[in-house]
């Protein structure tokens, strides 16, 4: 298999612009993403609202291999380049950025840096250097700029009208509304309520804009 070149590429630092070579694309690689949610417990309630709070990094995990025994030198040439990019850039003052560009949607590209390495060596030559090898490596998601559905998130106009139902408190129209239960008081001093439990059937309300 010919080698195939721009895997990674370095975004920052000494040797921006740089693509690393990786000799074979891995057949698989997995990606975790996960959000962390907070429990707002309501009085009166059964169960807690949950409440969004943020997204956390994701990360990818795949497995590189390595193989130079036809050519004679030493694996370790070549993986070096990439277990290099955990090392500080003197520029950047830490581990430089990357894109990882294999098999990612173009429109919301993996920016990231390199998180962790595992280099496993199978195979040798009669002096004793590896000419073959294994790296586990994980990416962990770096935030370079607002993705399109963040952008879509600023600044939001929420005025409105509201009609109160049978059932309704401030909390449950504040979650509704704002993604927030614990929102309500803006509602509440909009419109002159003094208990936030308990609302008329059929009252309208004003829900104001977020800052």
């Amino acid at each position: 298999m010919d080698p195939k070149k721009g895997f990674f590429e370095i975004l920052g630092g000494s040797k921006e612009g740089t693509k690393i070579e990786v000799l074979y694309f891995p057949t698989e690689y997995s990606i975790e993403r996960s959000n962390t949610f907070s429990e707002v417990a309501i009085p009166g309630l059964e169960s807690p609202y949950l409440q969004f709070v943020k997204g956390n990094a994701g990360s990818i995990t795949l497995e590189l291999f390595y193989d130079t025994y036809e050519k004679g030198i030493d694996v370790r040439e070549l993986t070096g380049k990439l277990t290099d990019l955990m090392k500080i850039d003197p520029t950047i003052h830490a581990p430089p950025p990357l894109q990882f560009i294999w098999g990612i949607d173009s429109k919301e590209p993996f920016y990231c840096v390199l998180e962790r390495v595992t280099k496993r060596f199978t195979m040798f030559n009669s002096k004793g250097a590896p000419v073959r090898a294994r790296l586990n490596i994980t990416l962990k998601e770096f935030k370079m700029q607002l993705n399109s559905r963040e952008r879509e998130l600023q600044s939001p106009d929420k005025t409105k009208v509201y009609l109160a139902k049978n059932g309704d408190s401030l909390w449950a129209i504040a979650h509704r509304e704002y993604g927030n239960p614990g929102m309500w008081r803006p509602i509440a001093e909009k419109n002159n309520i003094y208990n936030p439990r308990f609302l008329k059937p059929g009252t309208e309300l004003v829900i104001p804009p977020l800052e």
